[in-house]
């Protein structure tokens, strides 16, 4: 398969999250994203120029492409999961540890803040509560990370050659 190819076939499968992706299907449609949004945040740059507060770039063009692309990325990423044997929902795990650490972080300082002030030295909670929260996010993002090269790995993994739950090979 080639660049073009692969491009075509993933914007036609827009929203497609059934069958199966092959490696290089997915690998050119991931090289044409990265290189689309360096080549439109450098647009960006130059045509918006930077914000005189920030002096960050202003970007239009780079978010816009992110976002239209988002869905094919996703969906190409979902059925090459499926062309190596593995549910595509595996692709959304790291972020689902993102939202149960949120989750966990707003619950931990609303129980904090729910016991400050039943004490008589709120000062006492301070270090048990930085510890577990620094011990939760370093728990979380060691977690996550794992999960991610997991993922990684599967994503780079060689086809079934046979069929499988998610369809023939293509």
């Amino acid at each position: 398969m080639t660049f073009t190819t692969a491009i075509k076939t993933c914007l036609s499968k827009y929203v497609t999250f059934s069958g199966r992706a092959r490696r290089p299907e997915y690998w050119w449609f991931v090289l044409f994203v990265f290189l689309g949004a360096v080549l439109l945040s450098i647009i960006d740059a130059i045509v918006f120029g930077t914000n005189p507060e920030t002096g960050e770039p202003s970007q239009l063009l780079t978010p816009l492409f992110q976002f239209a692309t988002l869905l094919p990325m996703l969906a190409a990423g979902w059925r090459r999961m499926h062309d190596v044997g593995y549910p595509g929902w595996y692709l959304l795990l790291p972020l689902a540890i993102s939202f149960a650490m949120m989750l966990f972080l707003f619950s931990g300082v609303a129980v904090f803040s729910l016991m400050e002030g039943r004490v008589d030295d709120p000062e006492v909670l301070r270090g048990p509560a930085a510890f577990l929260g620094v011990s939760g996010l370093i728990a979380a993002m060691l977690l996550q990370l794992g999960l991610s090269i997991l993922i990684l790995w599967w994503l780079t993994r060689p086809s079934q050659p046979e069929a499988n739950e998610y369809g023939e090979p293509v």
